[in-house]
């Protein structure tokens, strides 16, 4: 089942979500992240390395909400000299440059998805409190509403994030 640009669930695995872009979707999406990249280094003085830019395309390829040790473990499949802080550093740098945006879901370890400036369309998050799924979803009169409430209390809104929490139909099945 398709979730989101890109996202879908896999069908072997119920609730692991896994990225359904074809070659060429991930390829344009490898080369406006890359692109951003590179500015970022440049304004920076920092080097681009062939370590970066295998975990940028590892990042791409893994979709939706990755932690860093999944990060972690699907880079070392193919490139596995490549350890945790190289990971940990690089997510932080993929961050600093709007490749990346870190997201903390409840206690969970922070988890990483590509920068809404990125995105399409503004998402919202649905989070499983049993299995911790993440499904995004859109939905423009929640958007509206948002806009409409801030307004009546005098707030312009600049950004937000909405997290709903609670079970996702296969924990509720098997409560």
């Amino acid at each position: 089942m398709r979730l989101f640009r890109g996202i879908a669930e896999d069908k072997a695995d119920p609730g692991r979500l896994v990225v359904s872009m074809n070659s060429t979707e991930l390829d344009e999406g490898f080369s406006a992240l890359h692109d951003r990249l590179r500015v970022h280094l440049l304004q920076n003085g920092l080097k681009q390395t062939r370590q970066r830019e295998e975990i940028l395309r590892a990042f791409i390829e893994c979709g939706g909400h990755v932690s860093i040790d999944e990060l972690l473990a699907y880079v070392k499949e193919r490139h596995p000299r490549i350890g945790h802080a190289t990971i940990y550093r690089t997510m932080r740098l993929f961050v600093d440059a709007r490749i990346a945006a870190e997201r903390k879901f409840l206690d969970g370890p922070a988890r990483y998805e590509t920068a809404e400036v990125f995105d399409e369309d503004h998402h919202d998050h649905l989070i499983c409190t049993s299995c911790a799924v993440i499904v995004e979803f859109e939905n423009d009169q929640i958007e509206q509403l948002q806009e409409l409430v801030a307004s009546q209390h005098g707030f312009e809104l600049t950004s937000h994030k909405m997290e709903l929490y609670g079970l996702c139909p296969n924990c509720r099945g098997a409560a």
